[in-house]
């Protein structure tokens, strides 16, 4: 069974009206360029600091990294990753484990810019990222025989990979991971499982903690 990774809460959406106006706004917005139409924190910090949960706005490059690292791994290669990530808008997108991920952070940022505007990116007949319909709940509850696991800080610790994920279990884990800078999950989050892990005994970023799972899945599956 594959890995299923959900990255949630992600800081990816469009400038929000209210600032567009803002003076570090405007002076790096293009219309015609998608990298320049997405919230950045390093461009418009001094413009979020009003906006509502701004510590976990503003932050596609912590996704770029995550995708990036987890799409490169060899689980994806073998086959045995599934990825979906969700915003902090609550819009979900379903990423093609073929998917080539620039590495270039301002073609990344362009790519999201342009998927937040038309919801599914295809490319000569393939869909590399298409819109979910509907909520994260939606998204989990077809899933049989899952296991939810809400990877946190502030869960119980994991000091084993023996103890996070079973050899030759028919099981069809869900790693929920948050993929925003500062705060905790949502009550939204919390209400989907549980099974809140800690991985360490220190606050992790979430790149670091997508490598460990998918590495102890590919050690636990023979995947390497």
């Amino acid at each position: 069974m594959p890995l299923i990774i959900i990255l949630v809460e992600c800081g990816l959406e469009l400038i929000p009206k209210q600032i567009r106006n803002q003076p570090s706004v405007k002076r790096n917005l293009k219309v015609k360029k998608y990298y320049s139409l997405l919230l950045d924190n390093a461009l418009h910090h001094s413009a979020m600091k009003n906006l509502k949960n701004h510590e976990k706005r503003g932050r596609p490059d912590i996704t770029h990294i995550c995708l990036l690292n987890a799409l490169g791994s060899p689980l994806n290669k073998s086959g045995n990753l599934k990825i979906y990530v969700h915003t902090i808008h609550n819009r979900i997108f379903d990423i093609n484990p073929e998917i080539r991920i620039a590495r270039n952070y301002n073609r990344f940022k362009g790519l999201i810019g342009k998927t937040l505007l038309e919801g599914d990116i295809i490319i000569k007949d393939k869909t590399l990222i298409s819109q979910v319909d509907g909520n994260l709940n939606d998204l989990i509850k077809p899933i049989e025989n899952s296991e939810i696991l809400l990877f946190s800080s502030r869960g119980s610790l994991i000091k084993s990979h023996q103890n996070l994920f079973l050899k030759n279990s028919s099981k069809n884990y869900i790693a929920i991971i948050g993929g925003f800078q500062k705060g905790s999950f949502s009550k939204e989050i919390l209400s989907l499982s549980d099974n809140l892990i800690s991985i360490s005994k220190h606050q992790l970023d979430a790149w670091v903690v997508i490598n460990r799972i998918i590495t102890y899945y590919e050690i636990s599956h023979s995947l390497i």
